[in-house]
């Protein structure tokens, strides 16, 4: 039986109580004033919005669905373009800042910038949606705070994204929009480059947003998602709203 396949018997037999063996996600983990200049947070929901079930349901219908991953020679990060630069958002464009900090500014809470830009940040608070914990994020340990790409980058390499043109790659591994998250460092490590059928964040509240998001990156960039995935994304949405 596959790690998939676990997952959604554990979840139709019980529905997320005590007993369920859950696909692995990592464990997770000073005020300071705002800047003035720093862009208002927005906090990823920590509970599934209405209609997420049906939601998740519609983007299944239009997934292509493939039995496995598998590996395409010749994936590198550099194939997806340089790490973090100012490039096409999927929010408007080009802002002069590194889509990392864009990201930062855009999630954290009590954001300070670094003196003198309009850019970086230093510091601020993290309402982690992997796994709900509150996380301080200090630039001298920017580790602790990753910005995840939802549908990895190797990920998408071996179920589509080989064969695209480099710029698109490159959008791609920037679209602040649909595909990047911070999170917390270790669980962004636990979860690599793992799909739905493979891993789950922590925070039971996240799970069906998260999954959504998948679809909706896979479905928007006409990747594919495997079957693992989507008998994953199937039995999840008896514990969407």
């Amino acid at each position: 039986m596959t790690a998939a396949t676990r997952f959604a018997a554990c979840l139709a037999a019980s529905a997320l109580v005590t007993g369920c063996t859950l696909p692995p996600a990592g464990a997770g983990p000073g005020t300071h004033t705002s800047s003035p200049t720093a862009p208002q947070p927005t906090t990823p929901a920590t509970t599934p919005a209405i209609g997420t079930a049906k939601a998740i349901q519609a983007e299944l219908a239009r997934a292509r669905v493939v039995a496995n991953r598998t590996e395409v020679p010749g994936y590198a990060r550099d194939k997806f373009g340089k790490r973090w630069t100012d490039q096409h958002d999927g929010l408007g464009g080009h802002n002069g800042c590194g889509t990392r900090d864009d990201i930062l500014a855009r999630q954290l809470t009590d954001v300070r910038l670094r003196s003198g830009s309009r850019c970086v940040v230093e510091s601020g608070t993290l309402a982690d949606p992997y796994t709900g914990r509150q996380i301080a994020f200090r630039k001298s340990q920017a580790s602790k705070v990753q910005i995840d790409h939802i549908f990895a980058l190797s990920r998408a390499w071996d179920l589509g994204a080989s064969r695209w043109p480099q710029q698109r790659r490159t959008d791609f591994a920037n679209d602040q929009a649909s595909n990047l998250l911070a999170v917390d460092g270790a669980t962004n490590a636990s979860k690599g480059d793992k799909g739905p059928g493979e891993w789950m964040p922590v925070a039971v509240g996240y799970r069906c947003t998260w999954v959504l998001r998948y679809l909706k990156v896979a479905n928007s960039y006409q990747l594919a998602i495997t079957r693992d995935d989507q008998a994953a994304a199937r039995t999840i949405t008896r514990t969407c709203a």
